[in-house]
């Protein structure tokens, strides 16, 4: 396992009510110093929810996209909210954003998007048992909640509005186990 280099200084370089620009002055084992810059790691997390209604339906939101200026077919996802974990943080997104709560939480996989420039990662939760519940959310309108067949996630991932690189990448991840664990049965 290679050594990581030395972090010389740490200093931000930008900030948005949203996010926070960090340069990194590094050296490498070998003496080659250089300068990353990446988003910073704000907050506590953030987890997405695979929300089965029952073992033949997922349940998707439409919602827009502000970096797309389009509204995207997704999964549901938040930040983990402090004092919270998790499962707590998924349960609750899945209350404000879909309208259910689930009696099962699994965890699936943390996953990264861009390691290299950011910081953040996010929790796949798999949620099941799924029973009515609506929290108010911070959503500036409501959300659009569609039934999708579990049989046709090869068809999803192909549709036009359904381009997140991270729920395409949970879903498959999915998909993939959860065809293991029933081949086993």
């Amino acid at each position: 396992m290679p050594t990581k280099p030395e972090i010389l200084k740490t200093r931000t370089v930008a900030r948005s009510r949203l996010f926070e620009v960090e340069a990194l002055d590094l050296r490498f084992t070998n003496g080659v110093e250089r300068t990353y810059e990446r988003l910073a790691k704000k907050g506590w997390g953030a987890v997405m929810v695979i929300p089965l209604l029952d073992p033949d339906t997922l349940l998707l939101i439409n919602e827009y996209a502000a970096g797309l200026n389009a509204y995207q077919l997704t999964l549901p996802k938040g930040l983990i909210d402090p004092g919270e974990d998790p499962l707590e943080a998924a349960n609750r997104e899945l209350m404000e954003e879909v309208g259910y709560g689930a009696r099962r939480l699994t965890p699936l996989k943390e996953l990264t998007t861009a390691p290299n420039y950011m910081g953040h990662s996010i929790q796949i939760i798999v949620a099941e048992d799924l029973y009515p519940k609506r929290l108010p959310g911070d959503e500036p309108e409501p959300l659009e909640v569609i039934a999708h067949p579990v049989a046709e996630i090869d068809k999803l991932v192909l549709e036009r509005d359904f381009s997140e690189a991270r729920v395409i990448a949970a879903l498959l991840l999915w998909k993939q186990l959860f065809r293991r664990e029933e081949h086993a049965r």
